[in-house]
């Protein structure tokens, strides 16, 4: 299978319906584009910032965003399983255990990161994106100043005066079949996009089948010459089941296994999600306007699990709120914003006794109830932003971001207990922010930044052994401090981006594991994240019939604990857990007027820390994807698509997620890994109707 790469595409119908970029006025971080090309627009932005393009993910399977953010510098999103991942950002948050933290992600204005900041994105459908804006490090003055970053998704829009009905199918190795139906609306005034997608898969490890269904409706509505009204809604339906991770004799072996506990308790999620928005934007004049929306999470899960039965409620509803003043500040071309974004949050959790061992072969059983916990979480942020053209070469940004977070906890379990609600808040968060960006010639910048952004516990780590909230622990904060370029050469045929960084994060947070599925939060020392990111775009060959585009990403960093004192231990000067000190990634697109094209990529990723000591460290690894893809017309109405390709066309055997300071309890081993996926194949069709 290894040195044999034969793979029948089915002859069947299929279509393209290509997106565009946005022509509204988006907000980038602390600046606005206003139609202008992605690229140059891009240049004068005093800070690292990358966009995906729709054609950007239509360039991966459409199954899962890994790929594709993996080709940006600085992130990396490790994927265990379709539903366990983990995104850092200059290795921010590469420490949490299951899921994403440290970093913010919003979908259309829309938080989709929890009260407490953990981050999940890969609810979204990929068709429903259009394009996605990374903002690595506390950039992000009107996003909170996140430690990591902040990820922007922004909805799929239909292409003006056009209307379509399209229909796709995606199938491959291991079970996998997608199904989507998308449709779409416009006209001078409104624009509808719609979409219904249930993806399932086998899974190449054992207990670990997938099945998600997918509802988006995202919709703009133009009332009046100066306002329109906007609504986003989302719906999720997920049930996945969970290997977990194995030992490394496993990893080597047998890594289709699943851990022994979660196989005999047929562990798994599953939950309903709902999320809505509706926003409102008005041109009061050419000097003022105003973007508000309101919107609201809710999601009902349950997790059996081999140490117990995890029974949870969430519901969330928010507001922000977006001034944007624009005039001439002593005759220099000057932009202001300031706003606030609010979001309250309701969660509820029981925990029941897992009684699968009782009876064998059963899966898991649901016992007796022995906790139950009611949280609200709250947060505030408020924010103020500048920007000034000093010159027609130089441009200033400044701002300033405030947040306040309070959490309360009540034990509802026993109906003797006091019940008491504990409260408790980390104060207020200032986060500053100042940005150079000079224009040394016509298509090359050079740009400074320096940033604080901040990272609140989540309720889990505040917790003691006791179920109290300990009081004395304080939020990561973090100065950032960045220098770069941007630049295009030889008329346009390559641009390249090089930025030097570093962020020194003190009050580091330590998760400190205490049982099976308990860990405490405490504040252990700091640490520092220094990196040098880069990419190159050539254009090598761009003639009307044929274009050959080759590309070349990659970060170096180093990260390191500069002080790090956990108990007895003493980890200063060591490597950062659970992030590679190299990444890079190679391409080439080839697209020809005849419809077909050839997308190639070969990322690298050097060895990861497995635990704080450093004494164990995952092997480095390389994967090979390749993609092709024929687009045609049928009978002159039906735009089709057919594509094939293959991920990990080498069949290298390697750990795609890993689980930092793993503990093995008794005699067993840690389980710090998670496998990839071997050679996969996958192929797809799709069929549109454009009005």
């Amino acid at each position: 299978m290894k040195n044999s790469v034969t793979f029948l595409l089915f002859l069947c119908c299929a279509t393209a319906v290509f997106g565009q970029v946005k022509k509204d006025t988006i907000a980038l971080s602390e600046v606005t584009l206003k139609g202008s090309p992605i690229k140059s627009a891009l240049q004068n932005i005093a800070a690292s910032v990358s966009v995906i393009t729709t054609s950007d993910i239509n360039k991966s399977d459409g199954i899962i965003l890994t790929p594709v953010l993996n080709k940006i510098p600085g992130v990396t999103m490790q994927q265990g399983a379709l539903n366990t991942n983990r995104i850092t950002i200059r290795g921010i948050g590469a420490r949490s255990q299951y899921g994403t933290n440290k970093i913010k992600a919003y979908f259309d204005g829309i938080p989709l990161t929890s009260g407490e900041g953990e981050t999940t994105i890969d609810d979204i459908d990929l068709a429903a994106i259009e394009k996605i804006e990374i903002i690595k490090g506390p950039n992000s003055t009107s996003f909170g100043s996140g430690l990591g970053g902040v990820i922007q998704l922004f909805s799929r829009e239909t292409p003006l005066f056009e209307s379509f009905g399209k229909s796709t199918v995606t199938f491959g190795s291991f079970g996998l079949l997608q199904n989507r139906l998308s449709a779409g609306y416009s006209d001078s005034k409104t624009n509808v996009f719609t979409s219904y997608t249930d993806l399932q898969s086998d899974g190449f490890r054992a207990n670990s089948s997938y099945n998600r269904k997918s509802f988006n409706l995202h919709g703009k509505q133009k009332i009046s010459s100066n306002g329109s009204l906007s609504f986003l809604g989302t719906f999720t339906r997920l049930k996945a089941f969970i290997p977990s991770s194995i030992n490394e004799t496993d990893l080597k072996n047998n890594p289709e296994k699943a851990a022994a506990t979660w196989a005999a308790a047929e562990g798994f999620e599953s939950y309903d999600k709902f999320m809505f928005g509706l926003g409102y934007n008005h041109q009061f004049s050419e000097k003022w306007s105003i973007q508000t929306s309101v919107f609201s999470n809710f999601k009902d899960a349950y997790e059996p699990r081999p140490f117990d039965i995890l029974d949870e409620n969430i519901s969330s509803v928010g507001f922000r709120s977006n001034v944007n003043y624009k005039d001439q500040l002593f005759s220099l071309p000057f932009e202001m914003s300031f706003g606030t974004e609010l979001l309250t949050e309701k969660y509820e959790y029981s925990l029941f006794e897992n009684l699968y061992q009782s009876q064998p072969g059963e899966g898991s059983i649901k016992g007796d109830e022995f906790s139950a916990i009611k949280q609200n979480r709250k947060y505030t942020n408020y924010f103020l932003q500048m920007e000034l053209w000093i010159s027609e070469k130089l441009h200033l940004e400044t701002g300033m971001a405030l947040n306040t977070t309070k959490y309360s906890l009540e034990d509802i379990f026993e109906n003797n207990s006091e019940g008491q609600k504990m409260p408790f808040t980390f104060g207020n968060v200032w986060s500053p922010r100042v940005g150079l960006s000079y224009k040394v010639s016509k298509g090359k910048n050079i740009f400074a930044s320096i940033s604080k952004g901040f990272s609140v516990p989540s309720v889990v780590e505040t917790l003691t052994p006791e179920g109290q909230i300990n009081t004395n622990l304080k939020p990561e904060r973090g100065w950032n401090y960045e220098l770069g370029f941007k630049g295009n050469w030889l008329k346009n045929k390559v641009y390249t981006e090089v930025t030097f960084y570093t962020t020194q994060i003190k009050n580091l947070l330590v998760a400190r594991r205490t049982a099976n599925d308990q860990f405490v939060g405490i504040n252990a020392g700091s640490s520092s994240h220094t990196g040098l990111e880069f990419l190159v775009n050539y254009k090598l060959l761009n003639f009307a019939q044929l274009q050959i585009t080759p590309y070349f990403s990659g970060a170096v960093n180093n990260f390191k604990f500069k002080e790090f004192l956990d108990g007895d231990a003493d980890y200063s000067g060591n490597q950062l857990t659970g992030v590679p000190e190299k990444q890079f990634n190679f391409g080439v697109d080839l697209n020809t007027k005849s419809g077909f094209s050839v997308n190639t990529s070969f990322r690298t990723m050097s060895e990861i820390p497995l635990n704080d000591s450093n004494t164990k460290y995952s092997a480095r690894y390389s994967l090979l994807d390749i993609k092709t893809t024929y687009v045609f017309t049928i009978l002159k109405i039906l735009k089709t698509e057919l594509n094939a390709g293959i991920n990990n066309a080498l069949d290298t055997k390697y750990a795609a997620n890993i689980l930092p300071n793993a503990v093995g309890f008794g005699t067993a081993a840690p389980r710090y890994f998670y496998p990839g996926n071997p050679v996969n194949y996958y192929g797809g069709f799709s069929l549109a109707y454009v009005f």
